[in-house]
């Protein structure tokens, strides 16, 4: 999984004005790109129970969503497009991993996301 994340996932950053065009083929192109990094997020939490949380949260959060997914949905006009990344990334998440937060509270690796979502 650690390969596939350092070789295989690459979202390319384009500046907001290149993407607002939706027919555009870089905005199609970082599009397919974003929603293959989420299949992989998807992927990744699945081995849940298997594999270590503590190196899961590192794969799927650290590495996948901070790195790569996150800037993406920054560089998303807020928006419904923003919401639908955003509601996709939370749906991936496993509830588990919140069972023992307090209320108000989430995840180190999820600071960042969480506070686009408050906005």
């Amino acid at each position: 999984m650690k390969k596939s994340l350092e070789e295989d996932v690459f979202i390319p950053l384009y500046p907001k004005s290149t993407v607002e065009d939706k027919s555009s083929l870089r905005s199609k192109f970082q599009e397919r790109r974003f929603w293959s990094a989420v299949k992989l997020l998807s992927n990744v939490v699945l081995w849940d129970g298997i594999v270590q949380e503590d190196k899961l949260r590192d794969l799927g959060l650290s590495k996948l969503l901070n790195r790569y997914l996150l800037l993406n949905i920054l560089n998303t006009p807020l928006g419904p497009d923003n919401i639908k990344k955003c509601d996709k990334v939370v749906a991936c998440l496993p509830e588990k991993w919140f069972q023992d937060l307090k209320g108000g509270s989430t995840l180190p690796e999820l600071l960042n996301f969480s506070q686009h979502l408050l906005q």
